[in-house]
């Protein structure tokens, strides 16, 4: 049945059953990354101990250092079921899909993981010269007494929102898979492409720092033209 001739109640029950195993998979990951809670906050700390070698981070509630640890453990729960999530993501898009399209779903699925991935890994490394340049700011007089609540709140948001700016690439190559947008279409285009990207990496790096913005600047414009490529050698567009 295609997308087309399914019922509105059958997307709705599709909906939700996508989005039940989706949410049962951050939660078992949720239940793993509990146990590495220490670990992972270890790992999100580094980036402010480089920043603020004699720097701490503090807890000024009974209750913060717990809602601190779960809000981790969500974190963490997130990165390990994101292959799942987009996997249901790709198949909720599938009956709108043809025979011809839909066999990509296990390809665009990896994708989406590796540029997911990639996007962590590169917003975690842009977090430690961030942090460097806003706490410069403060010079001699102020010194820095950040709550552990509120600076893994920045952090994860952070990273996460270099995770879901590297997944542009697979939107652009759906957008040329139904016919939306060609190769020639995105080249004609470049300049407009350089701003938006200039304008969303400024927006989502909040230190105003030149190469912090580079790091997400850099990386998605190089993506782009990745998918430039994509288009027209896969898609033949």
């Amino acid at each position: 049945m295609t997308s087309s001739t399914m019922p509105m109640m059958a997307h709705l029950e599709e909906f939700r059953s996508r989005l039940i195993k989706a949410a049962i998979a951050v939660a078992v990951g949720t239940v793993i990354a509990f146990f590495f809670n220490e670990e992972i906050l270890a790992l999100l700390a580094e980036p402010y101990h480089v920043a603020e070698p004699d720097g701490t981070l503090a807890f000024f509630r009974p209750t913060e250092a717990f809602s601190t640890v779960m809000r981790l453990s969500i974190f963490g729960g997130i990165i390990i079921a994101s292959p799942v999530v987009f996997y249901q993501m790709w198949r909720f898009a599938a009956p709108a899909l043809s025979p011809k399209e839909k066999k990509w779903a296990y390809p665009i699925t990896a994708v989406f993981v590796i540029l997911f991935t990639m996007g962590v890994v590169v917003g975690y490394i842009a977090l430690e010269r961030g942090l460097g340049f806003l706490l410069d700011f403060g010079g001699d007089v102020l010194t820095p007494v950040i709550g552990a609540d509120f600076y893994l709140k920045f952090a994860t948001r952070f990273i996460l929102a270099f995770g879901i700016a590297f997944e542009f690439p697979v939107f652009l190559f759906a957008a040329a898979a139904v016919g939306a947008v060609t190769s020639k279409q995105l080249r004609s285009n470049r300049r407009w492409a350089i701003l938006i990207i200039l304008i969303a990496a400024a927006l989502i790096t909040p230190s105003g720092d030149p190469m912090t913005l580079a790091l997400l600047a850099v990386p998605l414009y190089i993506l782009f033209e990745f998918s430039i490529l994509a288009i027209r050698f896969i898609l033949r567009k």
